[in-house]
């Protein structure tokens, strides 16, 4: 190896999870490498959402004012647009958190803050552009990784591993995990809208499918929901895309005239996870343990609150010793829970999300009650801006 790198803890992926649970590790004072395989954080159609309990979070961590101060936009509830008629999908003002909004921020300025605050601790350490491929094994027992970075080939010694690169990781599959889930009946197609001058397009609008719109300043970026493996990248599934957005909304229809298939990247849509999340020596969470649905785009927070239970209950192992599959399980028994029950509501919602029908017919049966009964929308929000157990740092 060309360089070899000794550390109490190495965190492959430099994503949500894995720069939040750097920073976290380092502000108890312990040695952490996170390694990141892009030279930067600059990539188009990642999740823009940091909920009302990651907000929280920042604040217990004295970051929230960093935060605040870059540009974002905030949104007190969760609208959707049925036909031109609006509707209140989650409504956040009633949570119990300092800030009762869910924010929209580009990640890449997200991962920033926490890189910017991770380094100012002597014991964080971020390697870009660099690429591990493989785990170090001793007497049976993962207690490192390998790699290739900028000035070549690497290894990293570390008393534990903690894989946080996402769902299609290669150290999860060196380690021997392999994860189990459900088909996906939706996959999701990402765009940009081009913007002009006063132009502004509902959040959600649904009827002849769904379609989710984000403000981005300079231009709007724009998720279409369609049926899994519908899309080939043909000049006939564009236009077919075209004419749906167009019955979707006049307004969005003619600003997607101009795309091209080259335009249009698609994001297969998969439901699964790890039934065990460790082996000795190595942890996942994030989308490494846990694939998420992008429906009600909580898996950054799913995500984060893996990080912040992982440092609460490994960071003190850690400074004294080397953890124990026991410590590992206990990461997985903590967490497990949320993730069961929150992909069991993705799956149920594929149905509705996927659902199509022509202008007049009537309201599906779950958006009826919440009109119906708006203080539903309570629970909605707490469940989408919250989560089911939400993790503090201590």
């Amino acid at each position: 190896m060309d360089t070899r790198i000794d550390t109490d803890c190495v965190i492959a992926g430099g994503g949500p999870a894995g720069l939040m649970l750097g920073l976290l590790l380092a502000r108890q004072g312990l040695d952490v490498t996170v390694v990141e395989k892009h030279a930067d954080f600059l990539r188009d159609f990642r999740g823009d959402t940091i909920h009302p309990s990651t907000q929280e979070l920042l604040g217990e961590i004295g970051l929230l004012d960093e935060f605040l101060a870059r540009p974002h936009a905030d949104m007190s509830r969760v609208t959707l647009s049925w036909h031109g008629t609006e509707l209140t999908l989650a409504d956040f003002s009633h949570l119990p958190t300092s800030r009762k909004v869910m924010t929209f921020m580009p990640q890449w300025d997200f991962l920033d803050l926490l890189a910017g605050a991770a380094e100012r601790f002597p014991g964080f350490r971020l390697l870009r552009s660099t690429r591990l491929d493989d785990v170090v094994r001793e007497d049976g027992r993962i207690v490192g990784v390998t790699g290739a970075g900028p000035d070549g080939t690497i290894e990293v010694r570390a008393r534990l591993v903690v894989d946080a690169s996402g769902r299609d990781s290669e150290l999860r599959a060196a380690a021997g995990l392999t994860p189990v889930g459900v088909a996906a009946a939706m996959d999701v197609l990402w765009f940009r809208v081009p913007k002009t001058a006063g132009d502004h397009h509902p959040f959600i609008q649904a009827g002849a499918g769904m379609v989710i719109t984000i403000d981005r300043t300079d231009f709007f970026q724009s998720a279409h929901v369609i049926p899994a493996g519908t899309w080939t990248g043909s000049a006939d599934d564009l236009r077919r895309m075209k004419e749906r957005l167009g019955r979707i909304s006049a307004r969005l229809g003619e600003a997607t005239a101009d795309l091209v298939p080259e335009d249009v990247h698609l994001l297969r849509v998969r439901l699964e996870r790890l039934r065990r999340w460790h082996v000795d020596g190595l942890l996942c969470i994030g989308d490494s343990a846990h694939a998420m649905s992008p429906a009600g785009g909580v898996g950054i927070n799913l995500a984060i609150q893996d990080a912040v239970a992982t440092a609460r209950i490994l960071g003190p192992v850690l400074a004294q010793r080397v953890p124990r599959p026991a410590d590992l399980r206990r990461v997985q028994r903590r967490r497990a829970w949320p993730v069961l029950v929150t992909q069991a509501v993705q799956r149920r919602l594929q149905g509705p999300v996927l659902s199509s029908s022509d202008a007049g017919s009537p309201l599906p049966r779950a958006l009826r009650m919440l009109r119906d009964h708006p203080r539903l929308t309570r629970i909605t929000g707490r469940f989408v801006g919250i989560g089911a157990r939400p993790e503090h740092p201590g």
